[in-house]
């Protein structure tokens, strides 16, 4: 997506173009194809106007659910989940991405076992779970690997790991100096 600046190596959220984004939603603000839903929901998550993306979002996971298909309604709940995890809702978004990793992965779907595994990652992350983190983007790599996905795909999750380990690093560091210093 154009809107996608880049990624915050401290947080593992998207940079995106504010004037970009909202000029998207306003262009595709009257559709209602499944799709441009999940695109609504995505630019309003990003844009932080989550009381609005987290209603369209049970929207479109119900949308899904109805009229889509079992892949449809997977991609929607990992984006629904999304919104739960920027409005500090760890548990909730642990719960429904555990499940969709899970079911991707039983149905041989590895592009959505991936993706899900890695918002679970984000998710732990956001939450401090370092271990958490740590699984799921090694599980991503490892699906990402496994689909031949491209070296940019790859190269994120790397980058997503690392982060992990320098926050486990500086937390481990701060925990030595606590013990030395108390």
């Amino acid at each position: 997506m154009s809107e996608i600046l880049g990624y915050d190596s401290t947080t593992l959220r998207e940079i995106v173009d504010p004037e970009a984004c909202q000029s998207r939603l306003d262009e595709i603000s009257s559709q209602r194809s499944l799709p441009a839903l999940l695109e609504r929901v995505w630019l309003l998550k990003v844009l932080q106007r989550l009381d609005e993306a987290q209603a369209l979002s049970e929207e479109t996971v119900r949308l899904a659910r109805m009229a889509g298909t079992r892949k449809d309604l997977l991609r929607a709940r990992v984006l629904h989940a999304t919104v739960l995890q920027f409005q500090g809702r760890h548990e909730h978004a642990d719960q429904i991405l555990f499940h969709v990793a899970e079911e991707a992965e039983g149905q041989g779907w590895l592009g959505i076992a991936a993706f899900a595994h890695q918002h679970h990652g984000k998710n732990a992350y956001e939450a401090g779970d370092w271990e958490q983190a740590r699984e799921s983007f090694k599980r991503t790599l490892f699906l990402r690997q496994e689909t031949g996905a491209d070296s940019a795909a790859l190269e994120s999750v790397l980058l997503a790991i690392e982060a992990v380990e320098r926050r486990r690093s500086d937390e481990g560091s701060a925990a030595l100096d606590s013990v030395l210093l108390g």
